[in-house]
């Protein structure tokens, strides 16, 4: 049996291939989707033929959860392991104002793992297109998998830390109401 030690050197060295199932479609310009509130945005997905009937069942669920290759973040971008919530800037926050923490605590698309994930309301389903509220991914964006939002899924109560519930309160200070950022 391998030590610990071991699996992790193995595993660390470990090259991951996906396969795209799909697609974004959307008529919204990058930066229209950049500035944006990630819950006013209304796309399609559009599901290449070969994977069309692992859609089956799917019509019912109200939300599912959209996994996506953030294919425009390059190398350099991928090298940034801490960042700034900056979506925060256009709320009145200026970036002195904003801590700099890892990107693993942020939705920032600067990660080692360019992986996006959006929880997203499935509006309806015509054939291989899905048309869904709440995906913040540009046109031709690479869909990875979907997952139906289930009750197993959901958490009742979360805790936060220290900053980013002293964001909240400085947002709320303006008078700025966001559900996450």
């Amino acid at each position: 049996m391998l030590s610990t030690q071991d699996c992790m050197a193995r595993v660390k060295f470990v090259k991951i291939v996906f396969n795209a199932i799909g697609a974004v479609k959307t008529k919204l310009s990058d930066e229209e989707i950049k500035s944006e509130s990630p819950e006013n945005l209304e796309a399609k997905i559009e599901i290449f033929p070969e994977y069309a009937e692992g859609l089956e069942g799917i019509d019912g669920f109200s939300h599912l959860l959209i996994f996506f290759c953030l294919h425009q973040v390059t190398e350099k971008q991928r090298a940034l392991l801490k960042a700034r919530p900056r979506r925060l800037v256009k709320h009145g926050l200026s970036l002195e104002d904003l801590p700099l923490v890892g990107v693993f605590c942020l939705d920032s698309p600067h990660r080692p793992n360019p992986i996006g994930l959006s929880v997203v309301r499935l509006l309806s389903r015509e054939h291989r297109v899905l048309r869904v509220k709440g995906l913040d991914a540009f046109d031709g964006t690479p869909i990875i998998d979907i997952k139906p939002y289930s009750p197993s899924r959901r958490v009742e109560t979360i805790e936060l830390p220290g900053w980013y519930e002293e964001l909240l309160a400085k947002l709320k200070e303006r008078m700025v109401t966001l559900p996450d950022f």
